[in-house]
């Protein structure tokens, strides 16, 4: 049975809420170390909440240090305490008033201080103000799930923005001062020559923020007014998703079953940068992976680990590109073969032949659609009946984001509106249009769904492949033959309250 003081003391944990007054005189690390966080009750009374409850010599240490002696102890268990405590500290540590007060007037600290960068960020002590302006500057961005943080120099200022859902947001901006000692210690960071400022350059960073660990890609490369840096985020505590989380519609996902249930034959995912395509193809690796087939990967740069999975970075210093590592691959005996993009004839090349010689090939391709992925293999010398013979299939895509549940907004469409999606005429039920909360950062969306267009190469295709028809030709024929294309597929997400019409025509105005 259940033990009733138990329950109790559950129930009363979740109706604690951290308080933020004595969090500064309590290190994150002694927090973490003996599972305490002091709180208060809605009765505004101080209470600590305690995954250990029975370390009685901790918890009176803990009474000492928050000034709160009398204190009763609330127990929890321990994962739980934990992760309230990284989201109290998390939140404590604001950054909004580090980035752009207290910053001196003029340079005088030495951007190259040394700091363990594997450590948590919310452990990290008060350094030099440059380090602490970068260290908010990236806690800010994970908070808000930016996925990029750009550092752009002008004449008279730096200015810093983040991603967010495939959005540019101005985040701070600094005295122009304040670039060049910024941009170096990113580079320092990063493992790279702070003294070169004339080439671009590369390299990675890798931090923890609340028992995350973050994975950042930076770029650097020069302009007029001094060096621009990029910084990708990759939070590696991020599950690689599902087919069943794409949101797939189901004929689309058994389309997609269909061809990864082949035992040869090449699959193309295509989409313009940060259309989610490698997303789509992590999700198909998971499904195709049963232990019993030999799955290797070439990619650039390698975004998650998958347990079972041999996956290889490029390095083109060392001449380990996309072609020559397939070529490896090939003796390595694989079943599945994933190719991170195909950005070359010789590539595109070595790739057909794989899936003609008995494997099942996955990869990427920069074209507007479906259709258009046929005519850019014809387009790099690839012959007609090696396309015609190898391709199995061809998923276009887009990213839309998701209008924030808690304040969209119902209002009756336009018919010149709903014509511009490509309905007819109006529908019965209401659209939704952004509104703006604290829960989305007043940008009236959160998150992001995939719209998908999904070619099947059947004889009929084929048979247009063989002709050397162009895209226009085929994209016709497929539409003609019951393919959903990236519009329609973006009309039903707006008549199902996913997403609005202005958005699904953000992604779609190529179309």
């Amino acid at each position: 049975m259940t033990d009733p003081s138990k329950t109790r003391e559950a129930s009363a944990a979740g109706e604690l809420v951290p308080e933020s007054g004595l969090l500064a005189k309590i290190p994150i690390g002694y927090a973490r170390k003996h599972l305490l966080l002091p709180c208060r009750t809605p009765g505004g009374d101080t209470v600590l909440l305690s995954g250990k409850p029975e370390a009685r010599e901790a918890i009176d240490e803990m009474r000492f240090l928050a000034g709160a002696g009398a204190a009763r102890v609330v127990a929890a268990p321990a994962a739980e305490v934990l992760a309230r405590i990284d989201a109290a500290y998390e939140k404590a540590h604001s950054p909004e008033h580090e980035i752009v007060e207290g910053l001196p007037g003029e340079w005088d600290i030495d951007p190259t201080t040394a700091i363990e960068e594997t450590r948590d960020l919310l452990e990290s002590p008060d350094e030099a103000p440059v380090i602490r302006f970068v260290h908010s500057i990236l806690f800010r961005a994970i908070r808000e799930r930016s996925s990029d943080i750009h550092f752009e120099p002008y004449e008279k200022e730096l200015v810093v923005r983040n991603r967010v859902d495939g959005i540019l947001y101005p985040m701070v901006t600094a005295p122009r001062q304040w670039h060049a000692p910024a941009v170096s210690r990113i580079k320092v960071m990063a493992g790279l020559d702070i003294a070169e400022r004339r080439l671009p350059q590369d390299g990675r960073i890798k931090i923890r923020l609340g028992g995350r660990e973050i994975d950042i890609r930076v770029s650097t490369v020069p302009t007029a007014f001094g060096e621009r840096a990029v910084l990708r985020l990759l939070d590696r505590g991020t599950a690689v998703v599902g087919l069943a989380d794409l949101g797939l519609d189901p004929a689309d996902r058994t389309a997609i079953e269909r061809f990864l249930s082949r035992s040869s034959g090449i699959l193309l995912v295509t989409g313009p940068t940060g259309s989610g395509k490698t997303t789509t193809l992590y999700a198909a690796l998971r499904r195709l992976d049963s232990g019993t087939k030999n799955i290797i990967t070439i990619e650039d740069p390698v975004e998650y680990q998958i347990r079972g999975i041999g996956q290889i970075q490029v390095n083109p210093k060392i001449q380990l590109t996309f072609a020559n590592g397939l070529r490896s691959i090939l003796r390595q005996d694989p079943d599945i073969i994933m190719v991170g993009e195909i950005r070359d004839p010789e590539t595109a090349e070595i790739a057909i032949q794989a899936s003609l010689t008995g494997h099942l090939v996955l990869s990427t391709l920069h074209t507007n659609d479906s259709a258009g992925a046929v005519t850019r293999l014809v387009d790099m010398g690839i012959e007609p009946f090696l396309v015609a013979s190898s391709l199995s299939g061809v998923v276009a895509q887009r990213l839309v984001r998701r209008l924030c549940p808690d304040c969209k907004v119902p209002y009756a469409p336009t018919v010149p509106e709903v014509r511009s999606i490509g309905i007819s005429s109006t529908p019965d039920a209401p659209y939704y249009r952004p509104a703006g909360c604290d829960k989305c950062l007043h940008t009236g969306y959160a998150g992001r769904t995939a719209l998908f267009e999904i070619l099947p190469a059947d004889e009929t295709i084929r048979s247009m492949i063989l002709t050397r028809a162009d895209a226009d030709g085929i994209r016709s024929l497929a539409v003609s033959r019951g393919m959903r294309t990236i519009l329609a597929a973006g009309a039903e997400k707006v008549a199902a309250g996913v997403t609005s019409v202005e958005e699904v025509l953000r992604v779609t105005q190529e179309e």
